[in-house]
């Protein structure tokens, strides 16, 4: 997540520093601060530390993230610069004020402590279930696992091959290469450069994680306008 020019992330104590190398839980407020530090987003840095996700980073609508697989694959389909017009229509719309608590993570999303456990949680974060996850990797890695598969990485059942962690970094705009240190999976022989076709897709489902179902409606259905216009301009 890009920062103004003038951002500077504020120090983090040095004793804080050393009492989670020593094995201390990292709380809260320093896991914020480290965040910006680490180049990584805020939630993604409380999934990374098994932490739970505050309210205020947490998706707002569950319900919208079945929307999510439509969105990537009109978008993947549109030029750079549509693209960025979406990501601008995206940061237009309000934040919608939460009206009840998170709801409990379901069941079947509550993973044993793994590598795979750590990718399912930072998905989960992008307000995606696992069937809209097989769905959308489809769109950006052209490779299709069923949703159960998903749920296998999670719970450890199904092993985090490197192909399968090149994948996921494709769609949680992480470098390969840091999600191998992350997890202690190899990285795949094949390179795991992102594909430069679908520059900002990733960054759009980011975008799009705290928006209310009506919100992303809305973006789904400019996409697919502006899709359909680019359809309209080609020759027969």
């Amino acid at each position: 997540m890009s920062q103004p020019t003038s951002y500077q992330p504020a120090p983090v104590p040095e004793s804080q520093l050393r009492a989670v190398l020593a094995g201390a839980a990292p709380s809260p407020p320093l896991l914020r601060r480290l965040a910006p530090v680490l180049g990584l987003h805020t939630a993604d840095l409380f999934a990374i530390a098994g932490a739970g996700i505050p309210e205020d980073l947490a998706p707002l609508d569950d319900t919208a993230g079945r929307h999510v697989p439509r969105l990537a694959r009109d978008a993947a389909a549109l030029p750079p610069d549509q693209r960025n017009a979406l990501r601008r229509l995206v940061a237009s719309l309000p934040q919608e004020e939460r009206t009840q608590p998170p709801p409990e993570t379901p069941r079947h999303q509550q993973y044993p402590p793994g590598p795979g456990a750590l990718l399912m949680r930072m998905i989960r974060n992008r307000n995606l279930g696992w069937t809209a996850t097989a769905r959308t990797f489809l769109v950006l890695t052209g490779r299709y696992w069923s949703a159960a598969t998903y749920g296998g990485v999670g719970h450890g059942r199904k092993p985090l091959t490197p192909d399968l962690l090149a994948d996921f970094a494709a769609l949680l705009d992480v470098p390969a290469a840091d999600l191998a240190t992350l997890t202690g999976v190899p990285l795949p022989a094949t390179s795991t450069s992102p594909n430069p076709a679908l520059t900002g897709v990733s960054e759009l489902i980011w975008d799009v994680r705290r928006l209310t179902a009506s919100q992303l409606q809305q973006v789904v259905d400019t996409a697919e306008a502006m899709r359909g216009q680019l359809s309209d301009r080609d020759p027969a």
